[in-house]
């Protein structure tokens, strides 16, 4: 349905386990092809490092298994000798604690993806249109190689650089038998992402609610996406008739009675904009009873015997404490049964029927019928 931006301007979903197996195999692949095997730490890989940086002069190689990694995007320190000795001690107690399932995970989850996107989740769907799920050999080495280097993945520069990292990696799997040639053919013929793309936003008002009552947090809705679009539609071919007369505002809530579940929620329409206050949840926002409040009042009475079916009520013009109520019809019919006063829905009569039954008994038979945005007391309503 939609997302939105971490607290700290990060493009981040909440962790998950469910790492793609195109990704899993790019990964360790390219960083760690040993990663199944060792206990967190690599000792050829850390020999083989120090000897690359001592005859390069400087620092080369890391030798930091994913595990390493791991712990390193967690504590977000400098990379110094001390450090690296840290990360060594942290990453045995890693693999002693979580499975490799997880720990792969925590690394796909908090991996830097270029610019403000973090986790291989946010990055298929910043930079492919999809979900992880639906990642294709080619994408899967892309967002592999970008933690390594993560300014690679700038829209206009350093295409060339990417381009050559990904084609790399997809011939070390071509070479050690992952994929055939038709998969390495197919995948170099990939092109790198031209521009990102926005994140679907399909419910922005429920997306909304959720984040607010539930932050960082991933959340399976019951919303039918094909019906949404068609509500969606509907509401904004109402709008447009609708705005013709300065009505700016409009919502709808469709709920599958016999599973008792959401299918569609429209908490206002033309979400983007802001002066007509379009992203207002109004599903959410209390309003003006009027006149569905009647049933209850009558069916108050009813219960109680105060009121019969039959009974006649006065349906003439009165005044009550400097008001005075008059029907949708401007109209009185003298007097009317209580039955077809609720049917007409007949303001004199409801009114009547009010002072008769007493403000705030009805009051409180509407907080225990379940209405939940009485916040004041009886006397303010009237």
């Amino acid at each position: 349905l939609g997302a939105r931006i971490a607290s700290d301007g990060q493009w981040r979903f909440p962790p998950t386990d469910s790492i793609p197996d195109k990704y899993k195999t790019c990964l360790m692949a390219f960083e760690d092809r040993y990663f199944r095997y060792h206990p967190g730490v690599n000792p050829l890989s850390l020999g083989r490092a120090m000897v690359q940086n001592i005859k390069a002069g400087r620092v080369v190689s890391g030798g930091s298994t994913l595990t390493m990694q791991t712990v390193r995007l967690m504590r977000k320190n400098k990379r110094t000798y001390f450090e690296k000795f840290i990360e060594i001690i942290l990453a045995t107690r890693l693999e002693l604690s979580y499975s490799k399932k997880r720990i792969i995970a925590l690394y796909a989850s908090h991996a830097p993806m270029g610019g403000n996107v973090v986790g291989i989740d946010a990055a298929a769907w910043r930079y492919f249109g999809h979900g992880a799920r639906s990642l294709s050999w080619a994408e899967s080495a892309t967002l592999a190689v970008l933690p390594n280097s993560p300014s690679l993945m700038h829209f206009g520069r350093n295409r060339d650089a990417l381009l050559t990292k990904r084609n790399r990696l997809l011939q070390k799997l071509l070479d050690n038998g992952t994929i055939s040639e038709t998969d390495y053919r197919l995948a170099t013929a990939e092109p790198l992402p031209e521009n990102p793309h926005s994140l679907p936003q399909i419910a922005p008002h429920l997306v909304t609610r959720l984040y607010l009552s539930q932050p960082g947090t991933h959340v399976q809705s019951t919303i039918d996406k094909s019906l949404q679009l068609q509500a969606d539609n509907v509401l904004e071919r109402w709008n447009t008739e609708f705005s013709q007369n300065h009505i700016l505002n409009l919502a709808a809530l469709i709920v599958d009675l016999e599973k008792n579940e959401v299918i569609s929620y429209i908490g206002n329409v033309n979400f983007g904009k802001q002066q007509s206050g379009n992203q207002v949840d109004i599903i959410q926002s209390s309003r003006s009873t009027g006149s569905i409040l009647k049933p209850f009042l009558y069916c108050a009475m009813l219960q109680e015997g105060a009121l019969l079916p039959g009974e006649l009520l006065p349906d003439i013009p009165i005044n009550v404490g400097g008001f005075s109520p008059k029907n949708f019809s401007l109209q009185y019919d003298g007097a009317v049964h209580a039955n077809e006063a609720l049917a007409r829905s007949l303001n004199v009569p409801s009114v009547v029927s009010l002072r008769r039954y007493g403000v705030p008994k009805f009051y409180d038979f509407l907080k225990k019928a379940g209405l939940t945005t009485l916040n004041r007391p009886a006397d303010y309503y009237g």
